[in-house]
Order: structure tokens, then C-alpha cells, then sequence
């Protein structure tokens, strides 16, 4: 599924990602979203905008096509 498709609250993994350009995957693995990275849905602006996630301690604010790069599963 897509992390735009989750709730504010709800816990997830990182089930990979689908994105082919290779810099743009590059920089989501450095920001921590490697395959099987947990993740919890802190908050998310209205009418499609950016969602901030907390991963492996940190958050991070990701705009919706960068969003759309991540396949996840809910936990």
C-alpha cells in the first residue's frame, strides 16, 4: 500500500521502494527508509500535502510524491 493511504497514529514497515532513479532511492536510504524500517505516522497536512513520519528516532517530513516512492505494510 501507499504511505498516504495510512492514518495518523498507525505503525508500518517499509516494504520497498518504487522509485527508478537512482539518486532519488539513494537519499531515501540515507534518510532511513531501508526495506523493513519501522516507521509510525505522526502527522499529515490536509488536501494531500506533506506527511511526517518518525523513523529509527527521527522525524522526517516527506512531500506526497516522495511519499508515493514508498510501498509499506501496516503493522
Amino acid at each position: 500500500m501507499k504511505l498516504r493511504k495510512m492514518k495518523v497514529g498507525q505503525a508500518g514497515t517499509v516494504s520497498g521502494l518504487t522509485t527508478s532513479d537512482t539518486q532519488y532511492r539513494q537519499k531515501l536510504l540515507r534518510m532511513g527508509l531501508t526495506r523493513n524500517a519501522e516507521f509510525v505516522v505522526v502527522r499529515k497536512a490536509p488536501f494531500g500535502g506533506p506527511i511526517e513520519i518518525e523513523v529509527k528516532g527521527s522525524r522526517l517530513v516527506l512531500r506526497s510524491d516522495e511519499a508515493d516512492a514508498l510501498e509499506v505494510e501496516k503493522k
